[in-house]
Parts: C-alpha cells; sequence; structure tokens
C-alpha cells in the first residue's frame, strides 16, 4: 500500500508539473466557463419568464450547469495525456520499472479530479461575481466540488480506458465530440426538466450529467439534501465503474505490449 501512495504521488506530480507547463491549455480551460457564463447568461436571460421555469435568476440557474459542463469537458481530454505518453514510449518506460501500475491510472483520475476542483472554484467565483448567490454556504460549495470531482473522475477513467483501446488521436476525439455535447443538452444545465420533451426528461434520468447538474444546483440552493447525497452516492458508482472499464483496458494493453 506504502508502494502505491508513494507512486501515486510522484506521478501526480508529474502530471501537475506538465499541466503548469502548458499555461495556454490552463488559460483556454478557464476563459471558456468565463464566456459561457457571460454570454448565455445574457442570451437566455429573459427566458426565466417562460411559465414554469424554476428560478427566478438565469445565471443562479445556469452557474451550477457551467461548472458541470467544464467538467464534463475537461475530463473528457484526460485521454490526450496517455496517449502522449504511448506515443513518445514514456508509457512502456514506466512499465519497465517497479512502479505500482495501479498507480499509472490512479494518478491520472486524480489530476482530473483535482483539476475539476480547481475550476469549479474559479467558475463558482465568477458567478457569484455576476449575481449567483450560493445559499447553501460551505457545505454547498463543498458539495459542488465534490460533485464535479466525482463526475471529472468518472469521464477522466472512461476517456483513459478508450485512449488504451484506440490508440488513436483521431478516433478519440471523434467519440469525445459524439458524446459530449449531446450528454450537455440531455441534461438541465441550460432549462429546466419542467420544459423538457418528455423523451429528454426520461433520457436525463439516467444520465450522469444531469445528476451532477441537479445535485449542484441543490447545493447551491441549499435545499433537497437527501436528493444530493443520493446524487452524489450514484455519481461516485458511476466513477468506480468508469475506474473498473479503465482498468481492464489498462491489463489488455499490458498483455498486448
Amino acid at each position: 500500500m506504502s508502494l502505491f501512495l508513494a507512486d501515486t504521488w510522484h506521478l501526480l506530480v508529474r502530471h501537475i508539473r506538465t499541466t503548469i507547463r502548458i499555461p495556454i491549455w490552463i488559460a483556454v480551460t478557464l476563459i471558456q466557463p468565463v464566456i459561457w457564463l457571460t454570454l448565455y447568461g445574457q442570451l437566455f436571460r429573459r427566458v426565466v419568464e417562460i411559465p414554469g421555469f424554476e428560478s427566478g435568476s438565469y445565471i443562479q440557474f445556469l452557474t451550477p450547469g457551467v461548472v458541470i459542463m467544464t467538467a464534463l469537458f475537461g475530463s473528457a481530454w484526460s485521454g490526450m495525456g496517455i496517449l502522449e505518453d504511448l506515443t513518445d514510449g514514456v508509457m512502456d518506460r514506466l512499465l519497465a520499472t517497479p512502479v505500482h501500475r495501479a498507480s499509472l491510472m490512479t494518478a491520472r483520475v486524480l489530476h482530473a479530479a483535482l483539476t475539476v476542483a480547481v475550476q469549479s472554484v474559479l467558475i463558482l467565483a465568477f458567478g457569484l461575481l455576476l449575481g449567483a448567490r450560493v445559499n447553501g454556504g460551505v457545505v454547498g460549495i463543498v458539495s459542488i466540488l465534490v460533485l464535479a470531482s466525482l463526475l471529472g473522475s468518472g469521464f477522466s477513467a472512461l476517456s483513459n480506458g478508450l485512449a488504451l483501446v484506440t490508440r488513436r488521436e483521431e478516433t478519440l476525439i471523434a467519440i469525445i465530440n459524439f458524446f459530449g455535447l449531446p450528454l450537455t443538452f440531455l441534461s438541465t444545465a441550460f432549462i429546466t426538466s419542467n420544459l423538457m420533451p418528455d423523451w429528454i426528461r426520461f433520457i436525463a434520468r439516467g444520465n450522469p450529467v444531469n445528476w451532477a447538474v441537479d445535485a449542484a444546483r441543490f447545493s447551491m440552493l441549499g435545499q433537497n439534501w437527501s436528493g444530493v447525497a443520493w446524487r452524489m452516492l450514484l455519481l461516485a458508482f458511476f466513477a468506480l465503474a468508469s475506474i473498473a472499464l479503465a482498468t481492464r483496458a489498462f491489463r489488455a494493453y499490458r498483455r498486448a505490449a
């Protein structure tokens, strides 16, 4: 266990340093949600006047959706890092060392979760500047960070597993683009469930993105904490299942290597 923890820590530090060395990537991942909040918040601000809309402020409604959407897209690209390591031969060199094999995947998932948590704090802060309020207080903020990190962990693991299976950037990019936006629009990120068509509302019930968005919105409002806990549990199962799939993909890669 001590070897696993030590190796995971060293690999996590390596991934963090790699991220810091690419400032343009950090800037883009932070600027894009700011643009979403600013543009969408103004473009759709009068949608709250539609009968049946659940919020009096669209910024209040949109902020948790943007937090979760950023977690989704940020973590979904995690597989690009492992593809780079495969191409450069870094993965093969790591496999030739005594490093704990489970640490190779765990460190990447933790890195994605940590990145998502930092992004979520900054997006929430900007949302507050635009007029959103976290009525759930500190507990609400922590809940949102946990929800975003769990979702990010799950999609990061899936992305890394897909990267190990496909081993091609073009294929991974196509899969991410194919599923990314539909998962977002099949959730309450932009519109309340009361105004969704019945078939979309039905699909959204099984969408992990929708679980995270609804729970994050409840956390901001300081309401329905039992619903938050239930959705958090579902996201934890989703993350564990994704990690299990990624682990199987990693074992298959090791056998084929």
